[in-house]
């Protein structure tokens, strides 16, 4: 029989490690997300400036591809202009992508089980990925805002930097105008995430086996990371490609949020419209994201490495 005290002892060690779990995934999900925004800004930029340009019917479009785009941005701006808003993605990465790895880690706990991994219970997996929308959306809807609006500014800019540009869209139309597109973020992000998460835990099993060399385990977290950034963005496109427009749009123009720029986009420029930008886009997601998840990893040996020590 247990002694009297054991069940409790218990039960405060398992609380504890599981704080420690919430912890060790937080801090590494702020180290992976400052690895993306590094690898995939210029990437990101060129998808922002080709999804909000504006075709006139009968006349060639500003950017014919990315490539043309990049060189472009290049050519006028300098390199300078591929980096454009990177302080606000880079600012808010840490605590957005610590919430997003937080998240994921709370749907873990509502949704899975041990056995939905053994199992690979995809559905379930997705379920937690989902649950990221609900915590990084209060950061990550407003920090969009700034980036989209500072990242189609070209000549002659209205807004020197990323606090400028927020404390005029605060100025503008209060907390309603840096908030615009937060419906949006919050659907796009959900539905995103459940991708990314099932896609990676299913890709990273196949790819990293533990009698792989070092290498080998890292050839496999890029390539298993840089697929489920793909896979996360090809079915995010589409309410991105609506976001970036209802953010970047004059004020008033869209009553109804995306609804009212899904409405405008398929009567002028039709369905297409909805996944133009998926060449840098894809072009961006399996760099970008194969630098997360191996920050993400390495963070988290490192952290396990110290804490197992104490």
């Amino acid at each position: 029989m247990a002694e009297e005290g054991e069940i409790p002892l218990a039960a405060e060690a398992a609380e504890a490690q599981s704080s420690k779990s919430f912890l060790a995934t937080t801090a590494a999900g702020a180290v992976g997300g400052a690895c993306l925004v590094l690898v995939g800004h210029p990437l990101d930029t060129i998808k922002v400036r080709i999804q909000t340009m504006t075709v006139v019917p009968g006349q060639p479009p500003p950017y014919a591809g990315a490539l043309d785009c990049a060189a472009k941005t290049v050519r006028k701006e300098g390199f300078r202009g591929l980096y454009k808003g990177m302080s606000a993605p880079l600012y808010g990465v840490t605590p957005m992508y610590a919430l997003c790895f937080f998240g994921y880690e709370v749907g873990k706990r509502i949704f899975t089980t041990e056995e939905s991994y053994r199992n690979m219970d995809l559905l379930s997996i997705a379920a937690a990925g989902a649950t990221c929308g609900l915590f990084t959306t209060p950061i990550l809807a407003p920090q969009e805002r700034v980036k989209c609006v500072l990242q189609v500014q070209s000549e002659g800019a209205k807004y020197k930097g990323t606090a400028d540009c927020a404390r005029a869209l605060y100025r503008e139309g209060g907390l309603a105008s840096l908030n615009r597109g937060f419906c949006a973020t919050m659907l796009r992000d959900s539905i995103a995430s459940a991708f990314y998460f099932s896609s990676y835990e299913f890709l990273k099993r196949a790819l990293v086996k533990e009698d792989h060399s070092q290498g080998r385990k890292v050839a496999g977290t890029l390539a298993a990371g840089g697929f489920a950034g793909m896979a996360n963005w090809l079915f995010a496109i589409p309410i991105d490609t609506l976001k970036s427009r209802l953010q970047v749009a004059p004020d008033g123009k869209y009553r109804h949020g995306i609804r009212s720029v899904l409405r405008d986009v398929l009567a002028t420029e039709g369905p297409a419209v909805l996944f133009r930008g998926i060449g840098p886009i894809m072009l961006r997601a399996f760099p970008a994201n194969a630098a997360c998840f191996l920050g993400y990893e390495t963070a988290m040996k490192v952290i396990n490495h110290f804490t197992s020590k104490r």
